[in-house]
């Protein structure tokens, strides 16, 4: 089995994971400011929140990330070290994994989650609003969400 490939698909899931967390943020705050009704959407607020508390959880009860695990899993049946590898792989890693006591981590991902919690509270998100005297029976098609 290919662990090394599956390994490095892990790993640019995880990454992928972080910059949704944080562009998202970023988004959501940007998007706000410039009038983008798409950034408030509820259910892109409800994943970004929902992904940023798994976070915050996994860090306070000190639990190692399952991406993280896996990855390493899959590398230790690779034979090969969790850092060696191609060029692009070894700077993903460097981006991802840092050295630092866990404490940090909590930290900086409850801040993290406190900024997410404030911008929900200062940028709530909305649910599609339908125009006045809208007949569901009518314009919905057979099976919408109402």
């Amino acid at each position: 089995m290919p662990y090394q490939l599956l390994a490095n698909a892990v790993l640019l899931l995880h990454i992928a994971i972080v910059l949704f967390v944080v562009g998202g943020l970023v988004l959501i705050v940007v998007g706000n400011l410039r009038g983008w009704r798409a950034v408030n959407s509820l259910w892109f607020r409800l994943v970004h929140v929902g992904t940023i508390g798994i976070v915050v959880a996994e860090s306070w009860w000190g639990i190692e990330c399952p991406l993280t695990t896996l990855e390493m899993w899959l590398r230790a049946q690779a034979k090969v070290s969790t850092y060696s590898g191609g060029f692009i792989e070894h700077w993903l890693q460097s981006v991802l994994f840092w050295d630092a006591p866990p404490w940090v981590f909590t930290v900086a991902y409850s801040v993290f989650g406190f900024a997410v919690a404030a911008v929900w509270w200062r940028f709530p998100p909305k649910r599609k609003v339908r125009p006045a005297g809208h007949d569901p029976a009518r314009h919905d098609p057979p099976g919408a969400f109402r």
